[in-house]
């Protein structure tokens, strides 16, 4: 029996050794048993920011690395001082919905230099530091958080009102290390598309964020129709209004719906925000403009 004893708890203690290097860390039940949870994290990295919103979707193809550009151009278009990180690492496509997929990170110093759209925003992404497009990245979770944390702590981000993070799909790695290391995180922004077996998804992504302590601050409803560009006539090409329904279940703010629009796909195909075209005529130029302004009203923009 004594050397049963001995041997469990051996064990426990090199589980607990290794927590430290566990994104799960903070939802771990055996961690919390044992009071591990404060100890094993991490601290928060030390940065200037005021508001750390994190833009998550269920599932892939919903559109929202386009959100995310979108909005923090917008938020750096109203004056503020923005970072936007991409950390969707195996499909890293910020750059070039930006036109900056050619850039590379510099050094200066002790820190990594980001790369500078305006006087306003500036971008991180992993796609900067691989030797072209093509280059998969083949890493397990202790990887992507050793590399999360760099892209916190070690890049010369400057006085932020807002970092914007762009997450890849799902309730993985990447979004628990940015809950646990970023300071002053604000929430979630979730984007879906109308369909069910995409708003079903969207649920996982709020519980997840309400799972860890943070508000949801709002769910976007992408590809909500499309206008027809030769009759004008909406097509309910993936349905419609499923954003809204799940927005209202979670009791949330439903921040808008952006139709599908060919010019929309162009934009980021180009590496020019959507936002930027400033068309007035666009009903899809419209939709977005009032959801980036929502998401400013909404997060104190």
């Amino acid at each position: 029996m004594a050397k049963k004893e001995t041997k469990k708890k051996q064990e426990q203690e090199e589980c607990n050794s290794n927590c430290a290097g566990c994104a799960s860390a903070s939802t771990c039940s055996s961690v919390k048993k044992e009071g591990q949870a404060a100890g094993g994290l991490p601290p928060k990295v030390k940065m200037d920011v005021k508001h750390v919103i994190m833009v998550l979707s269920g599932k892939g193809g919903v559109g929202k690395s386009t959100v995310s550009v979108n909005l923090a151009y917008a938020l750096s278009a109203h004056g503020r001082k923005v970072g936007l990180l991409d950390l969707d690492m195996h499909g890293p496509n910020v750059p070039k919905m930006l036109g900056i997929e050619d850039h590379k990170l510099g050094v200066m110093g002790q820190q990594i230099e980001p790369v500078r759209i305006t006087g306003n925003l500036s971008v991180i992404s992993m796609a900067f530091l691989l030797p072209d497009t093509s280059t998969p990245i083949i890493w397990r979770g202790p990887m992507k958080m050793a590399a999360i944390q760099q892209f916190l702590g070690d890049v010369n981000w400057g006085p932020l009102d807002y970092l914007v993070v762009d997450l890849p799909p799902g309730t993985g790695d990447e979004a628990l290390t940015i809950a646990q290391l970023a300071p002053n995180v604000r929430g979630a922004v979730i984007v879906t598309t109308p369909q069910d077996v995409a708003t079903l998804d969207a649920r996982k992504s709020a519980k997840f964020i309400e799972k860890l302590g943070l508000p949801v601050i709002g769910v976007v409803e992408n590809m909500s129709g499309m206008v027809c560009p030769h009759c004008g006539v909406e097509i309910e090409l993936f349905g419609k209004g499923g954003g809204k329904k799940i927005a209202d279940e979670l009791k949330v703010p439903f921040l808008g719906s952006i139709p599908l629009d060919i010019e929309m796909r162009k934009a980021g195909d180009e590496g020019r925000p959507f936002i930027i075209r400033r068309s007035s005529e666009s009903p899809t130029w419209k939709s977005v403009d009032r959801v980036m302004e929502e998401l400013i009203r909404v997060t104190g923009g």
